[in-house]
């Protein structure tokens, strides 16, 4: 998978909204000012940060080296995926789901009903 790609999917979910940290030289995917997703190079690979359970982000770290903790943000719950790694890519866009998922509950309910529309 290449950054392009999942910065395409990404963008496909409603809401979504993309802008550039410049300290990080990461494409921030935020919806309502929420991150669900900051796509990246780490150690010259394309990767993406998502956030998941703690206990999923420790399962995955476990199973897949091509899982790490995020650099820059909490450890416990984003993990940093290599998109050219061993992690099929349906794996990687069910992790974008569910980050996007965690990312609508924070969401007040009245913003959440106009994303669903």
């Amino acid at each position: 998978m290449t950054s392009s790609d999942l910065l395409v999917y990404c963008m496909a979910k409603s809401g979504a909204e993309q802008s550039v940290h410049s300290d990080w030289k990461a494409t921030q995917i935020k919806v309502a000012d929420v991150l669900f997703a900051m796509v990246k190079e780490v150690e010259e690979r394309p990767a993406v940060s998502l956030k998941t359970s703690p206990e999923l982000a420790e399962l995955l770290r476990q199973q897949h080296s091509d899982v790490r903790p995020s650099r820059h943000l909490n450890k416990a719950h984003w993990s940093t995926v290599y998109l050219d790694g061993t992690l099929p890519d349906s794996q990687i866009y069910y992790l974008v789901d569910a980050s996007y998922q965690q990312a609508i509950t924070l969401l007040p309910e009245q913003t959440r009903q106009q994303l669903v529309k």
